[in-house]
């Protein structure tokens, strides 16, 4: 039989269309079940309570001559923030800093006052000490679906003034895992003392 009467038997093409079609759809159930249970936000971020200390500064001289004083003006925010981890995983904190807008559109940015140091600040700003609460701290750990709740405070270079007439202040919550979320110091929330005049404690008094 010459060899070009000779037939081979052709194995059948596979339909591949069936297969793929199953695995898109997998996939489609997949993305949708993780977009149906997974939260649309890592954390629900609230200001509770936030209490404003103005402090007036007055350095002193060595000398009578009150021309050659002069003085420093500092903000302190302490402001109560509650945390609602809504992921399944744990939230871990890492830092808070705060922006603030002023009414000329600076902005200011600060870190918020390490535990480390809360007691001197007190010891230099003694009124302070009534204001504050329990801190929340850096590392701080929430359990999924659990909340934290504590104390920031922020220091500001400038006066009362300025922060009254501010854009706007943004407290800035930085996640080991998750980034960065903020959440507005709202003025709704805010307890403001009365301004206190210090003089610096390595000099004597002004009057």
């Amino acid at each position: 039989m010459p060899v070009s009467d000779l037939k081979f038997a052709q194995p059948a093409r596979r339909n591949l269309l069936a297969p793929v079609l199953l695995a898109f759809l997998i996939l489609g159930i997949v993305l949708a079940l993780v977009l149906r249970f997974t939260p649309h936000k890592t954390a629900d971020l609230t200001i509770t309570r936030t209490a404003i200390y103005p402090a007036h500064t007055v350095f002193a001289s060595d000398t009578m001559v009150v021309a050659n004083q002069h003085s420093q003006d500092d903000l302190y925010v302490l402001t109560t923030l509650r945390i609602d981890d809504r992921l399944r995983l744990p939230l871990f904190l890492k830092d808070f800093t705060a922006t603030l807008t002023t009414a000329e559109g600076e902005e200011i940015t600060t870190s918020a006052v390490e535990q480390r140091d809360l007691d001197n600040v007190y010891t230099s700003f003694p009124a302070l000490k009534p204001l504050a609460s329990e801190p929340l701290l850096r590392d701080t750990m929430i359990s999924p679906g659990q909340s934290a709740e504590g104390m920031i405070l922020l220091h500001f270079p400038v006066t009362k003034e300025v922060w009254d007439h501010r854009r706007n202040a943004m407290l800035n919550v930085d996640l080991y895992h998750q980034g960065e979320q903020q959440v507005l110091i709202g003025r709704g929330s805010e307890v403001i003392p009365k301004a206190t005049t210090t003089s610096d404690p390595a000099s004597s008094p002004t009057h």
